[in-house]
């Protein structure tokens, strides 16, 4: 299923002259209405009517998270309040908020390409969703609802938590599709199995997954757990919200919109635009948004992106399922750790379960990892020579693919707090 062939399907030829047209105009208008883009764009001595074709993309500068935050609430958009029909923005926990403003247009665009998100995992009018992404300043619950409601499918805007009546809805209401970040797919799951439900009881088919980055050891997790296909959905508040890209029934990757959201490869480092294929920073620029477009936004994931014509015949640019971010990755003894690294290892050993954390701490100018892992409910024992030997297959593992030793902690099923939102995966106690 395409939603949209003539885009979806579209040759490089066509897809370049469309960004062409939408970049001059995007940097026409960001140069006369926002003050910020005015300077960086004359630093650099670049008038708007130099910017005629896609490919001079790379010749325009960056724009980081923190300059949302130096020009808070609002100093980033090209449009006067009384156009601005929605506000969202993010926690803030570290620092100000980065407050994003959407025009009608805006809108509906994002409406537009979460239908044909929804499309590629062939949810339709057939189908009941149940959005378990938090509703509000959080983007993720209104950015799927809205493109539901245009495919035709049944919404339940339950937001997140509250397990116990998600689990009765998915009985009651017999819902089709889940939406919601992987971590609470899996703790869904685990809920469901230890509260002894019948499997019949529930008729998912398909979980819309997304949020934070997860692999493919944690999707099969939650297929085997909920009996559905997953699929990966990924976006971010600062470009429009879910919906910048999605998988299709192949899963080889998340189709761009590429219409809309520009991508490019960076090296982290050197800012230099890497070809298709190789690992590096995702950087995106949203030429159609009106409210707030971002010129070559620094995502901080890492990635690559394909531009092969994908098996389901769409030829838009595809990006693989995110390593981690540039900002996640732990330097630990000259070791370049993700988290999505020891999720994998964990994943591949049975008597472990999808929820782990990772705490770092410094001691005399030496760095330590200390991985508590809780053990899944089937392997939990009294026995402490039972759980001796799991703690060392997993120290084996972590040793053997990261090549640096961790101290790991056994802790009981249940015991790592669980998130409603992104899953915390972290805590880094050093002083760096």
């Amino acid at each position: 299923m395409i939603w949209d062939r003539k885009i979806e399907c579209a040759s490089r030829d066509e897809m370049h002259k469309i960004q062409s047209t939408r970049l001059n105009a995007m940097v026409e208008r960001i140069y006369k209405h926002v003050p910020f883009y005015t300077k960086k764009l004359d630093e650099k001595g670049i008038k708007p009517g130099d910017i005629t074709d896609v490919s001079q993309l790379q010749y325009l500068p960056f724009t980081e998270k923190n300059d949302l935050r130096d020009n808070y609430p609002f100093g980033l958009f090209t449009v006067p309040q009384e156009e601005i029909v929605r506000i969202h923005a993010s926690s803030g926990t570290t620092g100000k908020p980065t407050v994003v403003g959407y025009t009608k247009h805006d809108i509906d665009i994002w409406t537009e390409v979460v239908a044909r998100s929804l499309t590629m995992a062939h949810i339709g009018k057939h189908d009941i969703l149940q959005i378990a992404y938090g509703y509000g300043l959080f983007t993720g619950g209104l950015g799927l609802h809205y493109g539901a409601e245009r495919v035709g499918a049944s919404v339940i805007p339950i937001s997140g938590g509250n397990t116990a009546k998600q689990i009765t809805l998915l009985e009651d209401f017999k819902s089709t599709v889940l939406a919601c970040t992987p971590s609470y797919a899996a703790y869904l799951g685990e809920a469901i199995k230890k509260n002894q439900i019948n499997p019949k009881h529930i008729a998912l088919k398909t979980g819309v997954f997304g949020a934070e980055p997860w692999t493919e050891e944690l999707r099969n997790e939650i297929q085997q757990l909920l009996s559905i296909e997953a699929f990966d959905i990924y976006g971010l508040s600062e470009v429009i919200g879910p919906g910048v890209s999605m998988e299709c029934k192949h899963h080889c990757g998340n189709h761009i919109f590429e219409d809309h959201f520009i991508p490019e490869i960076i090296d982290p480092e050197t800012l230099e635009v890497l070809p298709y294929g190789e690992i590096g920073e995702l950087v995106f620029t949203p030429v159609s948004k009106e409210a707030m477009p971002l010129l070559r936004y620094r995502t901080r994931d890492l990635t690559r992106l394909h531009a092969e014509t994908c098996a389901c015949g769409r030829t838009l640019v595809r990006m693989e399922k995110c390593l981690g971010r540039s900002d996640d990755m732990l330097i630990i003894r000259g070791v370049n750790v993700f988290p999505s690294q020891i999720e994998s290892i964990l994943l591949e050993i049975p008597e472990t379960s999808p929820h782990y954390l990772l705490i770092v701490s410094r001691e005399k100018n030496l760095d330590s990892l200390e991985i508590q892992v809780e053990i899944a409910e089937a392997y939990w024992s009294d026995e402490i020579k039972d759980l001796e030997n799991i703690r060392k297959k997993i120290s084996n593992a972590v040793s053997s693919i990261l090549g640096l030793t961790a101290s790991i902690k056994i802790v009981e099923p249940q015991s790592i707090a669980r998130s409603e939102g992104k899953a915390k995966r972290v805590i880094d106690n050093r002083k760096i």
